[in-house]
């Protein structure tokens, strides 16, 4: 009896130290299996007398019951254990991370953020935004602004025209944002200092053209403004608006058949490795046109042209959008790309002005 308490302890105790089930397998072969010492004990039952397999036999059958439940449980064991380290390795996160908050996910858009400039340096300056139609009349956007009819001007700006109406009119998506100037002259008593950021639409599309595109104008109407008026407010605006202490304007003549006398404005820039910097260097880029307001175009919105006069400019907001903040092509400013406005576009608490800075 002895012999088997001590074989039974050996064996579980052998059991109880596998560490995996292939060990525990072996353990299992070697005791029950064809050839092991279980096995061979049961075998050896047939070869002894009644008695002693009386006395015997229920011991040998307690011990391969002992060995075979302390395999079942040490089985159960091992194969939970590695469950437990399955799942750990090959277990996959399926819960959301915290989403960011709106205000930092956002970003606006880098026009916005331009025309948010403007207002805030004209604004500095005296100056209210005006705004009007997109969709124009011929009179609004050309005839008063002292183009006549049949003028090659006019074809010039390849107009989106509307079909004629009843009264045989045909309206049309503004060229330019000069309409508004009209308006205000017409709805306003001098003295008039105004800007006007806005959508204008012409047939072209190309890297530097898109059938929608935006300007911004300005417009100062009074009894003694004059070009030196004018050319300190556009000297006050690239300093801010490039954020340099200085620069240098070269005013050449133009025609423009709003204002006489007209000029186009050049500043002083650098190219040098294939980035342009205001305010130093020997180069000049064009920014924008101007000039005095065509007497024609005060009268024609019942101002007396003797007593007031006025200047008025305009440029692209996109171009001074893509000069300042070096964006090579147009075209994905209205392609909705989410990674593009990620990269340019401008956190929504990032408010430009002039003490903390424009483009912070």
């Amino acid at each position: 009896m002895t012999e088997f308490a001590s074989l039974e302890t050996d064996l579980v105790n052998a059991i109880s130290a596998a560490a995996d089930e292939a060990a525990l397998e072996a353990i299992r072969i070697a005791v029950l299996g064809k050839s092991g010492s279980i096995s061979a004990l049961l075998k050896s039952l047939g070869t002894m007398t009644p008695d002693d397999r009386k006395e015997k036999g229920p011991l040998i059958n307690g011990l391969r019951d002992s060995v075979t439940e302390a395999l079942a449980s040490r089985r159960a064991v091992l194969r939970d254990a590695a469950l437990e380290i399955r799942l750990a390795s090959e277990s996959i996160d399926v819960t959301l991370p915290v989403r960011p908050s709106a205000a930092a996910r956002g970003r606006i858009h880098p026009i916005s953020q331009v025309i948010d400039e403007l207002t805030v340096i004209f604004g500095d300056m005296g100056f209210a935004v005006a705004e009007g139609p997109d969709i124009e009349t011929d009179f609004f956007n050309f005839t008063a602004l002292n183009f006549p009819v049949g003028h090659p001007a006019r074809e010039m700006h390849d107009t989106f025209f509307f079909n004629p109406d009843e009264k045989g009119e045909r309206k049309l998506l503004r060229t330019h944002t000069s309409p508004v100037q009209i308006r205000t002259m017409m709805s306003q008593k001098p003295p008039i200092r105004v800007i006007i950021p806005g959508r204008t639409y012409r047939c072209d599309s190309d890297q530097t053209h898109t059938p929608m595109f935006h300007q911004v104008e300005g417009l100062v109407i009074d009894k003694g403004s004059h070009m030196g008026h004018l050319k300190w407010i556009l000297a006050e605006f690239c300093k801010a608006f490039f954020e340099v202490d200085d620069v240098k304007m070269r005013f050449r003549p133009s025609f423009f058949p709003f204002t006489e006398p007209s000029v186009e404005v050049d500043i002083q820039c650098s190219r040098k490795g294939g980035e342009i910097r205001f305010g130093e260097g020997e180069d000049w880029l064009e920014i924008l046109g101007c000039g005095m307001v065509h007497p024609n175009v005060i009268r024609h919105c019942g101002l007396d042209p003797d007593e007031y006069q006025g200047f008025a400019w305009g440029m692209g907001i996109d171009r001074i959008a893509m000069l300042k903040y070096g964006m090579p092509d147009l075209r994905p400013f209205f392609e909705a790309d989410v990674r593009w406005l990620s990269h340019y576009g401008f956190r929504p608490l990032d408010l430009p002005t002039l003490t903390g800075g424009l483009s912070v």
